[in-house]
């Protein structure tokens, strides 16, 4: 299956002042953020890559032009050869397409409509959140519905809390986001290409596509409470480069050992997708 990557936005809140890394190329240990995407969806068998791009194009042409495979895999050296005992992306078709500087991300997509209009379904991804997202489920969900898109959807992330209070200006109750019934955008989209019929020249995936997709019941939910965290700024960049130094990785699936289990639905989310799956089939 194809996967669709927004790569091309200026990311001005990961912005240090320093480099002018596009979002994706920032690194997270020794590779990109990119990378560490495409090496997830690869990891469910998904190697067929369309890059959108836009600013800082260049350094995402470059990083895979001239690709290390040392870098991340083991090898011998041998009277100055190297011999690699494993290989990254060897199996991997990357198409590289420049979307536009300025271009809203319906917009980037509808510029790589070519690359998808004959796929069954495709995959879609901002590009800049990393997740240990059972994909296979969500995939498989969808595939049993007659919805056009479907996006994962994850807690609120924001550590504030939220005051309820009466008329009379006391507080009744504090808690914190994750704890009230709302679901955010999480980045991870399978769509069919019927999406395109939605998307006008210039326009928004999420507010001309998603939402009157929404008010027709044509789009899934996957709700997921596991791991999932943003590279949106400075602060949360540095918090998964941290959490790769001290081993604590579990968006990279492929170094799991093969007899763990992949995380999936608890039993209330199963008996949740039950219902929505019934309901988008009526």
């Amino acid at each position: 299956m194809k996967v669709v990557l927004f790569c091309g936005g200026y990311g001005m809140r990961m912005r240090d002042g320093v480099s002018d890394l596009p979002k994706p190329m920032h690194p997270v240990g020794p590779r990109p953020l990119i990378w560490h995407v495409m090496r997830y969806y690869a990891h469910f068998g998904h190697k067929d890559f369309v890059l959108c791009l836009g600013y800082g194009a260049h350094h995402i042409k470059d990083f895979f032009l001239n690709y290390s495979e040392t870098a991340s895999n083991d090898f011998v050296l041998r009277g100055g050869d190297v011999q690699l005992l494993g290989s990254d992306i060897s199996d991997w078709t990357i198409t590289f397409v420049h979307t536009g500087l300025d271009s809203p991300i319906g917009e980037r997509l509808r510029r790589v409509r070519r690359h998808v209009q004959r796929e069954e379904m495709f995959l879609a991804n901002y590009a800049d959140v990393l997740t240990d997202l059972p994909l296979d489920s969500m995939i498989d969900r969808f595939r049993r519905s007659t919805a056009v898109g479907a996006l994962l959807a994850v807690p609120p992330q924001s550590a504030f809390h939220c005051v309820e209070m009466g008329d009379d200006g006391l507080v009744g109750g504090i808690s914190t986001l994750q704890e009230m019934p709302l679901w955010e955008n999480g980045g991870y989209f399978v769509l069919r290409p019927e999406i395109f019929d939605y998307l006008p020249p210039g326009g928004d995936l999420i507010a001309d596509a998603c939402r009157p997709l929404a008010k027709e019941g044509r789009l899934l939910g996957y709700q997921h409470r596991g791991f999932w965290q943003p590279a949106d700024t400075v602060k949360e960049r540095h918090a998964l480069e941290a959490a790769y130094q001290a081993g604590n990785r579990p968006w990279m699936l492929w170094e799991r050992d093969p007899e763990e289990p992949v995380p999936g639905p608890d039993p209330l989310q199963a008996a949740i997708a039950a219902m929505q799956d019934e309901l988008v089939e009526r």
